[in-house]
């Protein structure tokens, strides 16, 4: 890589001066911050209005959940230096209950989005009723496991929980795919109505009694539903269901209400305990935990009979209680002779809140009749067989695995997207109705232009245009929501013969169960990404866990991405940074003392050093830091560069038209705009030249400046040129993953401003993801033979 220096990027002498001095990053909550930044893209929702990330969750038991810590935000007396050392925190990913009050008959697109989750709330609802026996996934339990069943058992026959030991079910013989849950496309309905002004006031005045901001109201009030000031009062932890809140926070409110019965063997503290650590390891991307690391995490938090608070919380039907054969392939143990007790397989002993649980099953399911069912029959085995001829390579292998699989993946970095757009193509000749789906609005106008270049080669329709519609791309959040793309068909099933997810990585669990349910039977899916981008935002690793699991073909693209930029990013991929040459000054390194010294150094970057050099203007530049807070994150980052590229009073909660913002309009997602203008109805905004319209008391939850990024919000999209920032309070969030994707952002130009020394080479080459529990390779393990 090019040294840039001061002089290679006429960088001023003077690199700290007229700096502002920003206070260093507290030191609290770094043991336990996680390098995974999943879990902070999908935690800073929250961080919004409580402002600041907390410091312990799940993974203070240790080995099993440890990136879960710091995932969730603290109120806004806490440290600002845990945002620092929880990396990319998305600034929205929570949603909001209240809505923007608007009544117009049009959905937008986050409503519609919502409520087709919403849809999906109701269809596990349904399910829940009927998974009331134990759960037939392993062996027989006993000690705690046992226990735990036991206790949902006794609870609902009215006695007290009691040894049992459970015989081990019968192998369950390969049953035929489920049909499809079809839900109905999402139509236009008035945005829920506010809570009353009483329904408020009543929470406030509890919330005031125990020494809490009765700002929380309207999150209680959504929260607990109807008679949330009676159940808060007499639940005072219940108020850990807030976003933001921290255990001690609602420790001291607890005392406040109770007094002296207040205790910490409580079993509503230890309820609302478990229950608050299960929602921290699924923002860190855990679907589940281990059972010992949920009872050490409960320890630490002074929990006195951490076992009997899991129980209580399985009993109240809480969470989910589940038992896994590590090894689901091996043959069940041989009868025991002369009466003795026969051998048993080992198995985990996982607790699972419900929502994540069921997606992950329903997820499964959907899977499983994909890859066992035959596609429909479109075009012949020899127009099939042709196309692939014609195409050749590792497009040629595409073609064939779709042309009879109902389930595909395809791996590859950014060359390899040439291969699904092909494959598009030649679905469309073949008189398929094919669609794309990516993760960002971005991503789905690089492969619109990308498949207006492949339709000159194809013979297929739809190719007038350059548009989504004419390229059959769109966004994965407009698909499920009907915004974009074919519509539903009368089933309520998407009305397509062949769908390409590119960005599969960014697929959590929920998504992923959506959009494999709204499949119809015949269709085939294929998943398109880069498997060594950063994981999704929500809980799971889809992607990779099929990868894994092997049970349906696997195509790895043999395009390489090229030029100088192609070569590092694709070196740091297999855990090497090594020289290379750029003779265009397309990669660029610029040393840095402090981070003040990188705060300086990034707004020359971008407002001087970046145009005249390379050519590339301000607005199509953007930064990459790890994270929101710290004395070089995004906060400080996006004021410095607001103040050289875009000054103003900001008016309008912070923002001026004109100002680069990134707006969030659901969980994980992140959508780069500019602001137009603020009047009565909110914030206007131009995002990827689509009008939105934010309510004033959205703003603050759904809307950060965006000249700086983290990587988890840039994953998806791509720039001319990006300044990756790199503060020496950034070692402990570096991992091989965040800077492949920060690096990987650039198209022309990338700049390294590099204060960390040797822990750059070190995290590329040994600081891996840190695992995720997920229970997906052994649902599809049982539906599905592997196929090596």
């Amino acid at each position: 890589m090019t040294d840039g220096g001061a002089q290679d990027e006429g960088a001023d002498d003077e690199a700290a001066k007229g700096t502002p001095q920003h206070k260093a990053a507290d030191s609290e909550a770094a043991d336990s911050a996680p390098s995974d930044e999943a879990a902070q893209d999908n935690a800073a929702h929250d961080e919004t209005t409580q402002d600041e990330a907390a410091d312990g969750a799940a993974p203070d038991a240790g080995t099993a959940a440890p990136d879960a810590g710091t995932a969730a935000p603290d109120a806004r007396t806490a440290a600002p230096a845990a945002e620092t050392a929880a990396p990319d925190a998305d600034p929205t990913a929570q949603a909001t209950s209240d809505g923007d009050g608007a009544t117009a008959a049009q959905l937008s697109e986050a409503e519609a989005e919502l409520l087709a989750q919403q849809v999906e709330r109701e269809r596990i609802e349904r399910r829940k009723a009927e998974k009331r026996g134990p759960i037939d996934s392993g062996a027989k339990l006993r000690g705690k496991a046992a226990d735990l069943l036991a206790a949902v058992r006794a609870v609902e026959s009215g006695q007290k929980p009691v040894a049992a030991v459970f015989g081990e079910p019968e192998r369950a013989p390969r049953r035929p795919a489920p049909e499809p849950v079809r839900r109905p496309q999402p139509a236009p309905a008035a945005s829920p109505a506010a809570p009353a002004p009483e329904t408020l006031g009543a929470v406030g005045r509890v919330l005031a009694d125990g020494g809490a901001p009765d700002t929380l109201a309207p999150q209680i009030t959504a929260a607990l539903g109807e008679g949330a000031d009676e159940q808060l009062r007499s639940d005072p932890w219940l108020l850990l269901r807030v976003g933001g809140v921290r255990p001690e926070q609602t420790d001291g409110f607890a005392r406040a209400l109770l007094g002296a019965e207040c205790r910490p063997d409580d079993e509503r503290r230890g309820r609302a305990l478990t229950g608050w650590l299960l929602e921290q390891a699924a923002l860190a991307g855990h679907t589940a935990l281990e059972m010992s690391a949920l009872i050490a995490a409960l320890t630490q938090r002074g929990v006195p009979d951490a076992e009997e608070a899991v129980q209580s919380t399985v009993a109240e039907g809480d969470a989910l209680v589940f038992q896994d054969v590590l090894d689901p392939t091996a043959p069940a143990p041989e009868p025991a002779e002369d009466g003795e007790q026969a051998e048993e397989r080992p198995v985990r002993v996982l607790i699972g809140l419900e929502r994540y649980a069921l997606a992950e099953e329903s997820l499964a399911d959907g899977l499983a009749r994909l890859i066992n069912s035959v596609p429909k029959q479109d075009g012949s085995a020899e127009d099939w067989e042709q196309a692939a001829v014609a195409a050749q390579g590792s497009t040629a292998e595409l073609v064939r695995a779709v042309a009879g699989h109902g389930l595909v993946l395809h791996s590859g970095g950014e060359a390899s997207r040439a291969e699904p757009a092909a494959l598009l193509g030649i679905a469309a000749d073949l008189g398929l109705r094919a669609w794309a789906a990516t993760h960002t609005p971005g991503g789905r106008d690089r492969f619109a232009a990308l498949r207006a270049g492949e339709g000159q080669e194809s013979t297929g329709q739809g190719q007038e245009g350059a548009g989504p519609d004419a390229s059959r791309a769109t966004t994965v959040a407009g698909l499920l929501s009907g915004v974009e793309g074919p519509g539903r068909d009368a089933d309520g099933a998407l009305d397509l013969d062949l769908l390409v997810v590119l960005d599969a990585p960014q697929l959590d669990v929920e998504t992923a169960a959506l959009l494999v349910e709204s499949l119809p039977d015949g269709a085939r899916l294929v998943l398109a990404g880069d498997p060594a981008v950063l994981w999704s935002a929500g809980p799971g690793r889809v992607f990779a866990d099929l990868l894994a699991a092997r049970v349906c073909p696997r195509v790895s693209s043999r395009l390489p991405d090229s030029g100088p930029l192609g070569e590092l990013v694709s070196g740091i991929g297999i855990g090497e940074l090594g020289q290379i040459e750029a003779p265009g000054k397309e990669v660029v390194i610029v040393p840095v003392r402090d981070a003040g010294e990188a705060v300086h150094r990034t707004v020359q970057l971008v407002a001087d050093s970046v145009p005249r050099a390379i050519g590339v203007p301000p607005e199509q530049t953007v930064v990459i830091t790890p994270g929101h807070g710290g004395a070089a994150g995004t906060r400080v980052l996006n004021a410095a560069l607001k103040e050289r590229l875009n000054p103003g009073p900001g008016r309008f909660g912070g923002f001026d038209p004109g100002d680069r913002i990134a707006y969030s309009p659901a969980p994980g997602r992140t959508v780069p705009g500019t602001v137009v203008k603020a009047d009565a109805d909110g914030l206007h905004l131009s995002c990827s030249g689509l009008p939105v319209v934010v309510a004033k008391e959205r703003v603050e939850q759904c809307v950060r400046h965006g000249w700086a990024l983290t990587a988890h919000q840039a994953v998806g999209d791509r720039w001319p040129a990006v300044v990756a920032v790199l503060p020496g309070d950034a070692v402990p969030s570096l991992s091989r993953a965040w800077i492949y994707t920060a690096f990987g952002r650039a198209d022309r130009h990338l700049s390294v401003v590099h204060g960390v020394e040797q822990a750059l080479p070190r995290a590329v080459a040994e600081v891996v993801a840190k695992p995720r529990t997920t229970r997906l390779p052994l649902l599809l393990a049982t539906q599905v033979p592997a196929t090596g």
